[in-house]
């Protein structure tokens, strides 16, 4: 699984994944900013729909926005309904304790749910920063039990973000449903990383657990300047570029 925010991304890379997710990481990756408590219902629906238009055939799952939880199962089925018409084929929600009702609601009206545990980005302000998760036994079991909740829900698949590998590959273990680790070490169904990540486009962002497989910024700031160059110097456009 990768995350891709407009129609070009999702056309590439459907042709390599068995899902795409549409990640309130767009608020920061895309428009630049401070976290993804700042994605909206509609920028989610605008982006979701960008991912389907250039990816008509694979799984899409498109995350619930912050708040889009937490104002009772009528105004997450709305903003669930917007995401799955706009071309999702699941939403993802953050946590489970507090939206129990929600999560429920939301499986029973037939929409496709999957959890998300560990680090929970929405959360950020409340778990104190961008960091490892139930690192100890009590968190541990708290996190297995919230798990298990999810299961009970009807969740079909679960994200486990920046938890210690022994308990990601435990969970994975105990659960019917698939997990897709980012930062959980390789004991997880699957994985999931930010193209932007995995495309190494921002040099100031390296997070550990995100392999580069392009050193994506270099390589863009290279092209730019020599176009820069070019036109600069009188070099482009040739003869060959100017239509007669």
């Amino acid at each position: 699984m990768v995350t891709a925010y407009d129609a070009l991304m999702a056309r590439i890379v459907a042709e390599h994944v068995d899902a795409i997710l549409v990640g309130d990481s767009v608020a920061m990756a895309v428009h630049g900013l401070e976290s993804t408590v700042q994605a909206t219902v509609e920028m989610m629906v605008l982006h979701t729909a960008a991912v389907r238009r250039g990816a008509p055939g694979p799984v899409i799952v498109a995350d619930m926005p912050f708040g889009s939880c937490r104002q009772g199962p009528y105004v997450a089925a709305k903003a669930a309904e917007a995401l799955m018409r706009a071309g999702a084929t699941a939403v993802k929600v953050e946590g489970v304790r507090g939206h129990e009702d929600v999560i429920e609601h939301l499986v029973v009206g037939g929409i496709p749910v999957m959890g998300h545990l560990g680090l929970t980005p929405q959360s950020v302000n409340q778990i104190g920063g961008y960091r490892v998760q139930a690192r100890t036994q009590t968190e541990g079991e708290k996190l297995k039990a919230d798990a298990r909740r999810l299961e009970e829900l009807g969740a079909f698949a679960l994200v486990l973000e920046c938890v210690p590998e022994a308990l990601a590959r435990e969970v994975t273990e105990e659960r019917q449903i698939p997990t897709i680790g980012i930062g959980a070490g390789a004991g997880t169904a699957g994985q999931v990383l930010v193209l932007t990540d995995l495309l190494g486009l921002d040099g100031r962002f390296r997070p550990r657990f995100a392999r580069r497989y392009l050193e994506g910024e270099a390589l863009v700031s290279e092209a730019v300047g020599r176009y820069a160059a070019d036109v600069r110097g009188a070099a482009f456009p040739a003869k060959q570029e100017t239509l007669a």
